[in-house]
């Protein structure tokens, strides 16, 4: 398939927020925090300056069970509006009210995890009402998807359930490699291609990048987007660069 099946590769930085705070987490451990700042509004500013078309934001207390994020949140959205830049946003959205209200604030696309594996009847009516807002995360781990928070295995190939969401109507998919998220230790390509090569639709790839290769590594499957996070607020790899990688290559 066409890279993107046509689109433009897009490069999407990511805001974690956790107590309120920007922060970054080794393979989505509550625990286990790389990177903390203090204004996860002020973090999306700096991608937004930088040229980002697109924010990933995920709500980790909401994630976790702690409460949500709704108002930092809502800033960000109206914050990327100025710059004509859109939003997807995850993290403990488990009914049609939370899609809605998020959808209503001007998310772009609101991302759907352990409720769209457990509850395929509910997933089919949110697409059929609210379509190419809904996105579905495949979060896997040896090519096995994993659910309520990367714990329990389903023993379900990913580019298998990948192709069953794809039946339902899903317009896009989120696909994390579990085991290299949050590590810079490089993207699984070739995990990635296999869902990619599964489905018809946008496939956005996460987990594990840490260069400017990785980024062309990614794009090479056919994916349409890449979420980048601890490389873009360590410092090793610049927004900039790697947006330039993508017009170079496209």
């Amino acid at each position: 398939m066409p890279t993107g099946g046509g689109r433009r590769f897009e490069v999407i930085p990511a805001v974690d927020i956790k107590g309120g705070r920007c922060v970054r987490l080794r393979h989505g451990c509550e625990d286990a925090v790389i990177f903390k700042s203090d204004d996860p509004v002020a973090a999306a500013r700096r991608w937004l300056e930088a040229g980002a078309g697109r924010l990933h934001v995920v709500d980790l207390d909401g994630a976790f069970q702690h409460g949500r994020n709704i108002p930092i949140i809502r800033e960000i959205v109206e914050l990327a509006a100025t710059y004509s830049a859109r939003v997807q946003v995850g993290g403990g959205i488990r009914s049609r009210d939370d899609v809605a209200s998020l959808l209503g604030m001007g998310v772009d696309r609101v991302i759907l995890g352990t409720i769209a594996m457990k509850d395929r009847v509910f997933l089919k009516k949110l697409v059929g009402e609210f379509s190419d807002g809904i996105m579905v995360a495949l979060d896997a781990l040896g090519g096995e998807v994993v659910i309520s928070g990367w714990k329990e295995r389903t023993g379900l190939r990913a580019s298998v359930v990948a192709r069953e969401f794809e039946a339902l109507g899903v317009k896009s998919l989120l696909f994390t490699s579990v085991e290299a998220d949050g590590t810079l230790s490089g993207v699984n390509a070739a995990a990635i291609k296999e869902v990619v090569d599964a489905v018809d639709i946008p496939v956005v790839a996460a987990g594990g990048v840490s260069s400017l290769d990785d980024i062309r590594k990614v794009k090479e499957t056919g994916a349409s987007g890449v979420v980048i996070g601890s490389a873009l607020y360590i410092g090793k790899i610049k927004l900039k660069d790697a947006l330039r990688v993508c017009s170079l290559t496209d």
